[in-house]
């Protein structure tokens, strides 16, 4: 199986954000397995995971270098992502530095479309959550300004909308 088809059966299966979700799979529809990759101007699905320590309360959060935002760890999937989990997964970890990152269950816990600066015109993400182990130990990654623990109550004076939307969401799937 493609990411590709991953994505639609992953879209497919989501029960929330039903006009959203359909955006999604009507964009995927349109472009095939190009709406998968970067290269893609008409925008492309991103895989994101927030990772969290519910044992402490707290969300570990990046200071993105080039938006110059807080935001969850994420971005671009990649030909050896075998699924958008994986991709998740794969982008949290690196951004995070934090090694034994496991998934929550239940597949993504949000969906966000949100404007990109060009060519490209959006990023159509697909958000999980993941769960840090009870021993994180966070390193910057090159793609980071800062990286920086947060807890709950935190989020809504530093980062925007989106990112409390999935604090939101994921303590609700907790």
């Amino acid at each position: 199986m493609s990411l590709y088809d991953d994505a639609v059966l992953v879209l497919k299966g989501y029960d929330d954000q039903a006009e959203l979700r359909q955006a999604y799979l009507d964009h995927l529809s349109t472009h095939g397995e190009d709406g998968m990759w970067k290269p893609c101007t008409a925008g492309h699905v991103t895989a994101s995971a927030l990772v969290i320590d519910p044992s402490r309360g707290r969300v570990l959060l990046t200071l993105h270098k080039k938006l110059r935002m807080w935001l969850q760890m994420g971005g671009h999937c990649e030909p050896g992502d075998a699924t958008l989990a994986a991709a998740a997964l794969r982008e949290a970890t690196e951004e995070s530095g934090v090694p034994g990152l496991t998934l929550l269950a239940g597949g993504p816990v949000r969906l966000d479309r949100h404007p990109i600066p060009g060519p490209c015109t959006q990023h159509l993400d697909v958000q999980y959550a993941a769960l840090a182990p009870a021993d994180a130990v966070e390193a910057i990654s090159d793609e980071s300004l800062d990286l920086r623990w947060f807890a709950y109550d935190e989020v809504a004076g530093v980062a925007d909308e989106s990112v409390v939307r999935l604090v939101e969401a994921t303590r609700a799937r907790l």
